[in-house]
Parts: C-alpha cells; structure tokens; sequence
C-alpha cells in the first residue's frame, strides 16, 4: 500500500489544510502534479470533499510540517502499529455473483490438478465435497454447461494461494510414493 486510502479526497484535503506543495501531494497520493493544481484551482474534482489523513491515521502532523519546511521533502504513509487481521479460517465467502462460475473453476481444477484433494478444492474455490462428486461425476444439475475455467482469472482465489495447494498435493504424492516403495522393499529384505 504505497497511496493512501481515497487518494484525490486526502489530495484535495491536503491542497486545502497544509502549505505542502503540488509535488509533494502529488507524489504522496500518486496523482499528476497538473492534477493536484487543477484541484486546487477548481476545475478538476469539484465534487470531491477532503478527507483528512491524519484522522484515518495514514499521516502525522509532524510528518507534514517536516515536508513543509523542506519542498525536496516527500511524505511517509505512517504504517499502522496493529497488525493486519489474518483471514478467519472455515469456509470461504463467495459474493453471489461469482458463484455461478464455481462448477467451472472446480471443473478446471478437477482437469488440470487432478492431485488436489477435495478438501484442498473445496477451501481454494469455497464450495462442497457432494458439488466436486457431481462434477466429476458429470451428474451436476448443469453439466452440459460446464467449461473448464481458471479460478485465479474468476477471481475465485488468488494464484498464490493455488500454487500453495499445488505445491502440498505434490508433497503429499512424493511423501506417498517414498512409503509406497519402503514398504515394497521391506518385505522383500525380510526373506533374506
């Protein structure tokens, strides 16, 4: 996050409270410095009303007077002392919009990872076991309508966090294979 939250309202707030200079808001809220003139001469974003950063914690005041002093100067988002909130673990929301395109995003799963596990599918795209055995099954209500479709490009789930369940299914099937064959070679060195 290198911009502040509504960057053209803490822009116009900023033209409005503090003697920074074009420049520096411009730069700060990554706007065009014509831009922030504009505002400031009102012709662009009339509607727009300020936001003050320093009520929303992105600024200090210390941090603008020191820019304030000194035009080479340019402004620090001040970063929050609490810690970003991890997500909650349990199922994943899916706005209803998307969830129309969740039997394609299991579909491709299901063809081009064929080493997930179901549970690993049913976090990744936030659907069920019985909807993964219909779609492998091809007895889902929509079958014929089914195309295999990316959930990354759905923005079904993000593409780290595939190549992570990618990367434990591949674990798990080497750690698998590696029992696999001990137990294959341990009764053949027993007869010995």
């Amino acid at each position: 996050m290198n911009a502040p939250l509504m960057p053209k309202a803490t822009a116009m707030w900023l033209v409005d409270n503090t003697a920074l200079t074009f420049e520096q808001i411009a730069e700060f809220c990554d706007l065009h410095p014509l831009e922030v003139q504009g505002m400031a001469d009102g012709e662009v974003a009339q509607n727009i009303v300020g936001k003050d950063p320093i009520k929303t914690g992105q600024l200090t005041w210390e941090e603008i007077e020191r820019c304030a002093k000194d035009p080479k100067a340019r402004l620090k988002l001040h970063k929050p002392d609490v810690p970003e909130p991890k997500r909650r673990q349990g199922p994943r929301y899916t706005p209803v919009s998307k969830r129309h395109e969740r039997p394609d995003a299991i579909a491709w799963l299901l063809r081009y990872h064929p080493e997930l596990t179901d549970a690993q599918i049913c976090k990744l795209v936030g659907t069920t076991k019985p909807t993964i055995a219909a779609i492998r099954d091809r007895t889902h209500w929509n079958s014929p309508n089914i195309k295999p479709r990316d959930p990354v490009t759905l923005g079904l789930c993000k593409q780290t966090e595939l190549d992570d369940a990618v990367a434990r299914a591949h674990r798990r099937q080497e750690k698998e294979q590696a029992e696999k064959e001990k137990a294959e070679a341990q009764p053949a060195s027993s007869r010995e």
